[in-house]
């Protein structure tokens, strides 16, 4: 199987107009992180001007920092790239393009994941179950639940209905209730970026990318850009009980964003998020390939809604936020077996993209065998006063 790619095929397809701002690791004599930003297809080190991407989406003047001010060239773009996809540590080479913003990430804002989720739980992590219940349950809903506006008269009595019959749950309290499912997904400094392997527990043995955007957030609840994300799923552990959503959310390697943080700016802005299609391509070293597409129109709750759900009076983010906004991607397709359905096998090849935020691109592992974690925001801080200091 051909795993390559063009090089811009990565990358926005309005390159030339995208604000992109993102995180790279340099070799000596930085040797660390640096905010760049790319001009003319080279990467340019913004970090004497601002140094985190927290700060720089805190800037009010952060379009003209992106866009002019002066920076040390490190390379070029396709280089980075070469280097990202080479896995073997050359640098400079893609990190996530956020740091000192925690993760969050809303789920089930899609008809079709939400009925996953409820499947998963009445399966009870044994995805030989699925089939079955996902007949009973569609033909129990007898509707579209894409129709049903959360929160809605129509969503009560809805949710009324399958109390009567036995068949609420947690999952379908917040596919159609009023307030939105919002997790902590990663801590600050723990996602990874475009290249490098994505991990699962090993203890899962049923699991699937979830291809998003993640919103941009600053400290003030405002949505400042978009990037793309992998909301790694472990559905055997989650399925078993919702009580197990950090185990399986939140795992060496499972939160990949990237490639870039493309800005808002009057190019690009929400209603583009509103509107962005984003596709998935998993390539096995088995052969087996599957694509899907989710059309971000099909959400349930508008994304600003989701925002205001997550920061506000309520919860402060003073360093911002990262915000995944849900997939509608649930793959039922059976690989292994007749009605095991998808499961990731180690070695695939997970493709994420969206014409205007460009593609993510990581290899499957296990969380146990990538590299560990180990550099947060200690290590962070220690580099930044080093290098103030140079």
């Amino acid at each position: 199987m051909d795993r390559t790619m063009a090089r811009d095929a990565y990358l926005p397809i309005d390159l030339d107009s995208a604000l992109l701002v993102g995180r790279v690791w340099r070799d000596a004599p930085i040797n660390g992180p640096a905010v760049v930003t790319i001009r003319n297809r080279e990467v340019v080190d913004l970090t004497q001007h601002v140094a985190t991407v927290a700060d720089l989406l805190e800037r009010s003047d952060r379009h003209r920092i992106v866009r002019h001010a002066p920076g040390e060239v490190i390379g070029t773009l396709d280089a980075l790239l070469d280097n990202s996809l080479a896995g073997g540590g050359r640098a400079p080479y893609l990190l996530a393009p956020c740091d000192l913003q925690p993760v969050k990430a809303s789920g089930v804002t899609f008809a079709v994941s939400l009925l996953e989720r409820v499947i998963e739980e009445q399966a009870e992590g044994d995805p030989s179950r699925a089939e079955a219940i996902r007949g009973a349950m569609v033909e129990l809903i007898g509707r579209d639940l894409s129709t049903v506006r959360p929160g809605s008269a129509e969503a009560q009595a809805l949710k009324a209905e399958f109390q009567r019959r036995g068949h609420w749950s947690p999952y379908l309290e917040v596919g159609i209730g009023p307030d939105a499912e919002v997790f902590s997904k990663a801590p600050p400094m723990a996602s990874i970026g475009f290249g490098s392997p994505v991990g699962l527990h090993p203890d899962s043995s049923w699991n699937n990318p979830e291809p998003e955007i993640v919103l941009a957030v600053d400290s003030r609840g405002e949505a400042v850009g978009a990037a793309l994300g992998n909301d790694v799923n472990l559905r055997d552990i989650e399925g078993r009980s919702a009580l197990l959503l950090t185990k399986a959310k939140d795992n060496n390697g499972s939160c990949a964003i990237g490639p870039f943080i493309r800005l808002f700016d009057e190019r690009f802005d929400i209603d583009a998020v509103r509107t962005a299609d984003v596709s998935l391509r998993i390539e096995g070293r088995d052969g087996f390939e599957l694509e899907a597409i989710s059309h971000m129109s099909e959400i349930s709750r508008d994304p600003l809604a989701i925002v205001r759900q997550t920061i506000g009076a309520h919860h402060q983010y003073p360093d911002g936020m990262m915000l995944f906004l849900g997939t509608m991607f649930s793959p039922t397709e059976d690989r292994d077996t007749a009605g095991g359905g998808f499961t990731h096998h180690l070695g695939d090849r997970v493709i994420i993209s969206s014409p205007r935020l460009g593609a993510l691109v990581n290899e499957v592992s296990l969380s146990t065998e990538i590299a560990p974690w180990t550099y947060g925001i200690r290590s962070l801080f220690a580099h930044l006063a080093e290098r103030r200091g140079a």
